[in-house]
């Protein structure tokens, strides 16, 4: 076959009309030097920013709908040569220090000539009103690493690569940036957000290296193991990834199995028998299962706490002072918590888990013991202050975090000052931060874990609350009563009937029924879209007087789809937030005043997965959008906003660990894989004030009926067991 014969545009990119955020496929109008009307080009476009000068590679096209467009299959930045083209690419916050009322100073001071003049002659610039030296340095200093970057883009535009990774590049490696790229490619998948292996992957084979070659085939097995993490396995059997890694390489097996092996000599990865043959591990998650199972083994060997408290009198005291009536099981937490050096307490919503700790608490405290709070994120450790009146930490901050040092302060060197520490929403504990916390908690001191086992597991590898219950090593205290105040709402009494595999009494929201807890009956998936966004903009208002900006949240089971988080974003961005300050950036619009979440831990900035918070300044000047998280404001430079995506709807994975007055729930076949009982009960659970479940019956239906166990390979259950031979299968429901 001929090859493809392409045609080449090149003008200022006027204005962005459409952004898919799923795969940057984006219907923008250029503006081409001796054309009277704007050009419509369309194609994967994932950086570009009106003002700039782009010159693209691909052919015309006749669309039925639209007309004549320009399809796009590469494209690069240009330095623009037109004033308008300059003004807007200056103004457009590539340069830090410049923004859209400098970049017109300049262009009205010095025409044609000002990039030159930024380039060759940057003193010039202190003639121009409002630039003193401060100002001037920053300029340079940006100007330099602004060429530095586009030499790295270049390069790996030329090998394929898009230039969204150009800056994170820059900024990892500086200078080196080529040499380090020419040397090792697949070192970008690890040390840089964002790029993945396949990225990683098609440099390598770009710059020459064999498809067969050793260090690619290590790479790639590498890749899947971590992928296989971020699934929730711990390990993976040898034959399982062997398979896995040469399908995603499309190499021979024995390639494979070669490189396994190598990485085991070099400890990269380690094996060990297992009842699925041999069991992989990345190296990380072998020590910290280990170090897991270790320290809880020698916390449980410990011995009891002290015996200093008459334990039922505390009991009666504690029921005085709070004016009520514990029940057995109540009791029975409590006397566990006073004697052992480790507890797991679990129940579902209602079930008095809040009321145990505020009556351990005040118990220990008159004996003057020492206790710390933590939870695994920032917003169940505020859920867990609340419910105490206590300070809860996270259990980053609890155990001091550096970024300068990428290390814990607190650990078995330096251990917490505490006689108890107690974890609530321990199901979302992976294995590398349980190893962590554990290596903190000094050898007299005791800990409680609290959480709710029949959630979904931890996002990260492992499914350590469950596997600790499933141990046995570990008194457990489950509780099932649910107390009178919980019983008068209808979303407590439907998350239990969810749990138990029954279908939830729901108010029908269109008959104006009265209660927490409703169902907005819907067919297809685009009404299901289209009534959410009625209930977000008038009919939750409405009827309940809910604030949708700072009240409601959309929980749905999946990114993708009419009804999936991603689309759900953007309609309900347009919705609740149609206009004001904006910025497009790596495929996604960020408007003043967006609800947005966190979806990586930053350990330099103090925010984590997970976190949700508001836009409250764009700055194109300085390159810088700051976001407030509870009452904290937080800054990111253009580059990051890659770690930040909108949060109307999130996913309820994502929601793991949070409470919101209001929730709404998508709920339709289109999400037929997802539609799990877990799922579908952790959704619940997250409302305090009010649930709406939109869709339909049958998928509510499969949902209830849909205990199906998701395999997790960890180890931790069967390294607990005293009489351990072989590490065994954990069984996981997970997303």
């Amino acid at each position: 076959m001929p090859a493809q014969s392409y045609d080449t545009l090149q003008g200022t990119l006027e204005r962005i009309t459409y952004i898919n955020e799923e795969n940057h496929y984006v219907v923008a109008k250029l503006q081409v030097p001796g054309r009277r009307d704007l050009a419509t080009i369309v194609g994967s476009l994932p950086t570009v920013t009106p003002g700039e000068t782009l010159k693209l590679t691909g052919e015309w096209v006749q669309h039925n709908r639209y007309g004549e467009q320009f399809k796009v299959e590469a494209f690069e930045t240009i330095a623009p040569a037109t004033l308008t083209g300059i003004e807007k690419y200056l103004g457009s916050g590539l340069i830090k220090g410049i923004g859209p009322i400098f970049a017109r100073k300049l262009v009205e001071a010095f025409d044609v000539d000002t990039l030159r003049i930024i380039e060759e002659e940057p003193s010039r610039l202190l003639t121009v009103d409002g630039i003193g030296e401060v100002r001037l340095q920053r300029i340079r200093a940006a100007w330099e690493e602004q060429k530095e970057i586009r030499e790295v883009m270049i390069f790996l535009q030329g090998h394929g690569v898009s230039s969204a990774y150009a800056a994170k590049i820059f900024k990892t490696y500086g200078k080196s940036s080529i040499a380090i790229v020419q040397e090792n490619p697949y070192r970008l998948a690890k040390d840089i957000y964002g790029i993945g292996f396949k990225t990683a992957d098609r440099i390598a084979q770009a710059i020459g290296i064999e498809p067969h070659s050793p260090m690619r085939v290590e790479a790639g097995v590498i890749h899947v193991l971590t992928e296989l993490a971020g699934e929730g396995h711990v390990y993976y059997p040898l034959d399982g990834l062997t398979k896995a890694s040469a399908g995603i390489l499309e190499v021979d097996e024995d390639l494979t199995t070669q490189a396994i092996e190598r990485l085991r000599r070099e400890e990269r990865v380690i094996c060990e028998p297992g009842l699925q043959g041999v069991a992989v591990y990345l190296a990380s998650l072998y020590a910290a299962e280990e170090g897991v199972a270790r320290r809880l083994q020698a916390l449980a060997e410990g011995g009891a706490l002290p015996a200093d408290i008459d334990i039922e009198r505390a009991i009666l005291w504690s029921e005085q002072v709070n004016r009520l009536s514990l029940a057995e099981q109540q009791k029975e937490a409590i006397r566990e918590a006073l004697i052992r050096k480790l507890l797991v307490i679990t129940g579902g919503p209602g079930t008095g888990k809040t009321t145990i700790l505020r009556c351990i608490l005040q118990i220990l405290e008159k004996k003057h013991r020492r206790m710390l709070l933590c939870s695994p994120t920032g917003r169940a450790a505020k859920r867990m202050s609340e419910a105490t009146g206590r300070e809860a930490k996270t259990i980053h901050r609890l155990l001091e975090f550096s970024p300068k040092d990428g290390r814990f302060k607190r650990d078995q060197h330096r251990p917490l000052d505490a006689d108890l520490v107690i974890v609530d929403e321990a199901s979302m504990i992976d294995v590398v931060l349980m190893n962590s916390l554990l290596k903190a908690i000094p050898p007299a001191a005791g800990l409680i874990l609290v959480g709710d086992v029949d959630q979904l597991p931890s996002v990260g590898p492992g499914a350590i609350l469950r596997d600790i219950i499933a141990s046995s090593l570990i008194q457990v205290i489950r509780l099932s009563e649910i107390f009178r105040q919980a019983r008068e709402s209808q979303i407590v009494i439907n998350a239990h009937r969810i749990n138990r595999g029954e279908f939830p009494f729901c108010a029908d929201w269109e008959a104006q029924e009265q209660g927490d807890c409703y169902l907005l009956a819907k067919q297809e998936a685009l009404e299901v879209q289209a009534a959410i966004l009625e209930l977000a903009s008038s009919g939750l208002p409405t009827r309940h007087r809910v604030d949708p900006l700072e009240e409601l949240q959309i929980l749905s089971p999946m990114q993708k789809g009419p009804i999936g988080a991603m689309q759900l974003n953007q309609a309900l961005q347009a919705l609740l937030n149609p206009s004001g300050p904006e910025l497009l950036r790596a495929g996604r619009l960020y408007r003043l005043g967006d609800r947005v979440m966190q979806i990586r831990n930053n350990y330099d900035k103090d925010v984590y997965n997970g976190d949700i918070g508001r836009i409250v300044k764009l700055d194109l000047e300085d390159r810088e959008v700051t976001v407030r998280f509870d009452g904290r404001e937080v800054t990111y430079d253009f580059n990051e906003l890659d770690e930040l995506v909108l949060a109307y709807a999130v996913t309820i994975h994502k929601s793991q660990g949070s409470e919101y007055p209001v929730v709404v729930i998508p709920v339709h076949t289109a999400h037929y894989v997802m539609l799990q009982r877990n799922l579908l009960y952790t959704a619940i659970t997250r409302g305090r004030r009010l649930v709406v479940l939109v869709g339909t019956k049958k998928a509510i239906a499969i949902a209830v009926k849909n205990q199906k166990i998701q395999l997790r390979y960890t180890g931790l259950a069967s390294r607990l067991q005293k009489d351990r031979q072989e590490p065994v299968l954990s069984l996981a429901l997970s997303e």
